[in-house]
């Protein structure tokens, strides 16, 4: 049975609180015996044996143990049934998710977006000061020559967008100050050092298109929501990688480096289409951006040498940045 069933059967009237203190006790050990369930809820053995038994009719998946006292377990199933969260649970997974959405682990971002837009719809008032509040707290430190950053609400809406297959309008401002109004489908939301993506087809070009998202005002969901579309080639983060290293930059710095592309991939994680082999013992590292220090970080990240191929104003930010490193590290 699905899940949507479980919730159904809670909106029953024959649904009381112990009934939803005893699935929040099976969801927080691995086993339990009827005669600690018993004792936890203030009832007798036999009553756990029926709610039990009005679980399972309700599609939760319940083993039970033989033997006098019994244990029961919530086993793994077809769906994954609605979870019962404290107060201090509900604050920890959301700020663990806000922070997860900046983390930089590959592949976990919009997962922990598309959670994070579910469970918050459902907050309970009373905690989002709490989360508001921590979250503070834990994004004290923030970086100088990071870069633009995108807004968390905005994340939000377009995880919410992704996630429903919802069309939006917004508008955008291109790189060289145009803006113009765009209507799109959101299918993916992509980290890339540091830089938010938002890949979706553009409903009046008829293409695939990135967005950044520090470039996005004003979101509007339509209310029109499309089937699913299938992004060329599968790989959502491939296609923008590609997308990425083939897109015009403000500023062009290409090293050539002497050591193989596997050792220089193994050293220096996220440059994903930007490195090329030239041969079996060098390699290139296309570092071109529109953003000076993010270049700098780039390059200061190779562990082994290299030569430069760059624009004059790439050059003197690397001269000026070398020289501020050396002055603060020189002898007395």
């Amino acid at each position: 049975m699905s899940s949507d069933r479980g919730i159904m059967g809670f909106m029953t009237s024959d649904m009381t609180a112990r009934m939803l203190r005893l699935l929040s006790l099976l969801q927080t050990r691995r086993e339990w015996s009827g005669a600690d369930l018993a004792g936890r809820l203030g009832v007798t053995v036999r009553t756990v044996r029926r709610d039990i038994d009005r679980l399972r009719e309700l599609g939760y998946p319940v083993d039970s143990a033989r033997g006098h006292a019994g244990g029961y377990r919530l086993a793994s199933g077809t769906d994954l049934p609605p979870l019962l969260l404290d107060d201090d649970e509900a604050v920890a997974i959301t700020v663990a998710l806000r922070t997860a959405t900046g983390s930089g682990l590959t592949g976990i971002e919009e997962s922990a977006l598309r959670a994070l837009a579910k469970l918050e719809q459902v907050l309970p008032q009373r905690l989002r000061g709490q989360v508001t509040a921590l979250q503070s707290a834990l994004a004290g430190i923030v970086w100088e020559d990071r870069g633009p950053r995108a807004d968390p609400a905005l994340l939000a809406t377009l995880a919410v967008a992704c996630r429903d297959h919802e069309i939006v309008t917004f508008d955008y401002t291109a790189r060289h100050g145009t803006t113009t109004p765009r209507r799109a489908e959101p299918c993916h939301l992509v980290d890339s050092g540091g830089l938010w993506y938002l890949l979706a087809h553009d409903s009046e070009r008829d293409d695939w298109r990135l967005f950044r998202l520090d470039r996005i005002a004003d979101v509007t969901p339509t209310g029109r929501r499309v089937p699913p579309r299938p992004v060329p080639g599968g790989d959502p983060a491939a296609f923008v990688a590609g997308r990425l290293s083939s897109a015009p930059t403000r500023y062009r710095a290409v090293a050539t480096v002497h050591a193989p592309a596997g050792h220089v991939r193994a050293h220096t994680p996220g440059l994903a289409t930007r490195l090329k082999p030239i041969d079996d013992t060098t390699c290139r590292v296309d570092a071109s951006d529109d953003h000076l220090p993010r270049i700098a970080r780039t390059l200061a990240g190779l562990d082994t040498d290299y030569t430069l191929d760059a624009d004059p104003a790439v050059l003197d930010h690397l001269r000026r940045t070398a020289h501020r490193t050396l002055g603060a590290t020189r002898w007395t």
